[in-house]
């Protein structure tokens, strides 16, 4: 197992594949001390370093609610003003990732306001693990997105958030081209578990697809 010391070493070298090697070796130290090294290095000058950064502080687990907290601004600061949009898109994830409700004005904005499309679809799939039942409006906005991807992620998370409302509305994607799409709804469909959802699975039990047919059989 890595020492802090020998992390924070690594961490500080003048080539940045070592520092990501740095990153990488964060996962074999507790949570606070990991946590530790990884804020230093959220605002690193290389990219690459930056997402693994992020998107580890994302996944961390064995944080206290003080210690998310004190992640908040940092996280805010990378979603909003990093040049690079996939190091956006894991700050996204990670406000997410860590329950961070406090974050949710923040994911909304960006989705409005950020041209990069895979902003826009972390930002949607965030908000159904975030379960803030204020993104609802959002999510179904974005099923109307000229995106595939981001209509996928929509619907899943439409389920993450586990809001019957949008039973109806998802319905109205059961003769949808992509067989993707009804696949994503099939399954969206038996996660929402709603009496309203029957009628719209039975219409995809007999899809040509067998995938979605099986899906939406349950």
């Amino acid at each position: 197992m890595s020492a802090p010391e020998t992390v924070q070493a690594l961490l500080a070298d003048g080539d940045w594949g070592r520092r990501l090697h740095g990153v990488e070796q964060c996962r074999q130290l507790a949570p606070t001390a990991a946590m530790g090294l990884l804020k230093e290095v959220i605002t690193d000058r290389n990219a690459r370093v930056r997402y693994a950064a992020v998107s580890q502080l994302g996944n961390m687990v064995g944080l206290s609610p003080t210690q998310k907290q004190e992640l908040l601004p940092l996280l805010r600061e990378r979603l909003y003003g990093d040049s690079e949009a996939d190091v956006q898109a894991a700050a996204a994830d990670a406000l997410a990732g860590l329950g961070l409700t406090e974050a949710y004005e923040d994911l909304e904005r960006a989705y409005r306001e950020s041209p990069e499309w895979l902003v826009k679809f972390s930002v949607i799939a965030g908000l159904g693990v975030l379960g803030d039942a204020r993104a609802y409006s959002v999510l179904l906005e974005a099923l109307d997105a000229d995106i595939d991807l981001l209509q996928l992620a929509a619907i899943g998370a439409l389920a993450d958030l586990g809001d019957v409302r949008a039973v109806s509305r998802l319905g109205k994607l059961v003769t949808h081209p992509d067989w993707q799409v009804r696949l994503r709804l099939a399954q969206a469909l038996q996660r929402l578990n709603s009496p309203d959802a029957q009628p719209f699975l039975a219409t995809l039990a007999q899809d040509d697809m067998d995938l979605v047919a099986q899906a939406a059989r349950g």
